[in-house]
């Protein structure tokens, strides 16, 4: 996969590496093909789950319902999808189509 992301029909799916329980919330970027974003939630109780969705739709600026965890709800590598963005950020690489090999 030559991005971070790839589209599925209108969704867009995003490879992302999480590290709760830092000193602030915030999108560092794209490291080692993967979005790494920061949060001051814990793992614990998927509190850090739902602080990643917060920080992802603004980053997409959408709702946060039109984004939905859908691999990884433990591990610190997730794979979330986009229904729908609107607007894709320029620093977020995306493939062109989609791919299985996430």
């Amino acid at each position: 996969m030559s991005g971070v992301a790839t589209w599925d029909g209108d969704d867009l799916v995003v490879r992302v590496r999480v590290h709760p329980r830092s000193s602030r919330s915030e999108i560092l970027g794209v490291v080692d093909s993967q979005l790494r974003i920061r949060t001051t939630a814990a793992a614990a109780d998927g509190k850090a789950n739902k602080a990643v969705i917060r920080l992802l739709a603004d980053y997409f600026k959408l709702a946060p319902s039109r984004i939905r965890l859908t691999h990884g709800v433990s591990h610190r590598n997730k794979r979330f999808v986009v229904s729908g963005p609107l607007v894709v950020p320029a620093d977020l690489p995306v493939a062109m189509q989609g791919s299985n090999s996430l």
